[in-house]
């Protein structure tokens, strides 16, 4: 089930409490200037997926490549061997079937990220992520990052039972996340610095400001084709700063 995520807020009881908060915030910072207002992370990029001339049989689905990502500067990449079993889904330009990816012909788990040709991304602080989602059986689309160390991991995140692709907006502030086998796309843990007596392998403190590729994964082998057991993603929109990329890191 999808988690949602509460924004408490705190009341004052006092009027005199009430007057003394107002007060204090309408001061101006020590060094003089007024307090910079929080603003909404940018768009980064957007994967909108599209139908090469490559694809031009209206009556085949086919494997998802390069050239099905609208935008050159965002590039595709794919972990567990099930990740080239995907198909494409949908038609182009559809507002009742629009095009994506579905993955019912999975054999086995697998991850597809997305990542810019010359930038990292920073998704802390008010970064978010919209999709369209839609599953079938008791598949659940979560999301998963590479950070810039190479270091993958799954988050807590599930979009389950979602019978209509239907559009969802998240941030990756309160998720936790667990170490990702990015050949196996299994669950591990994190060594040592993660180990407690609770068998919980969450990662300690990952540094989200360094995320090289960000995108879906699917725990479960599809069921075929037909309606048994799936996910199905559309359009995703990345919201965050982007940082010029240093260095090399593994890529596939």
């Amino acid at each position: 089930m999808l988690r949602s995520v509460s924004v408490k807020t705190s009341v004052g009881f006092l009027a005199i409490s009430g007057m003394v908060s107002i007060a204090f915030a309408q001061q101006a910072p020590v060094g003089g200037g007024a307090r910079p207002a929080p603003t909404a992370a940018p768009l980064a990029f957007k994967v909108e997926w599209v139908r090469p001339a490559s694809q031009e049989d209206t009556k085949v689905r086919y494997t998802p490549v390069q050239e099905n990502v609208k935008d050159p500067n965002v590039e595709i990449k794919y972990y567990g061997a099930a990740a080239k079993q995907i198909l494409t889904t949908g038609a182009p330009g559809s507002d009742v079937t629009p095009y994506g990816v579905w993955t019912g012909t999975a054999e086995g788990p697998f991850a597809i990220t997305f990542r810019l040709k010359n930038n990292n991304l920073d998704l802390t602080g008010l970064a978010n992520i919209r999709w369209f989602t839609k599953t079938s059986g008791f598949h659940v689309v979560r999301p998963v990052v590479k950070l810039a160390n190479g270091t993958m991991m799954v988050g807590d995140l599930a979009f389950s039972s979602v019978p209509k692709l239907s559009l969802s907006e998240f941030s990756l502030t309160n998720i936790r996340w667990i170490k990702l086998d990015p050949d196996r796309v299994v669950t591990v843990n994190s060594g040592p610095a993660a180990a407690n007596s609770n068998n919980e392998i969450w990662v300690p403190n990952p540094d989200l400001s360094k995320v090289e590729e960000i995108g879906f994964v699917d725990l479960m082998p599809g069921s075929g084709h037909g309606t048994g057991g799936y996910i199905q993603l559309g359009i995703i929109e990345v919201y965050g700063k982007t940082v010029p990329r240093t260095g090399t890191t593994s890529s596939r």
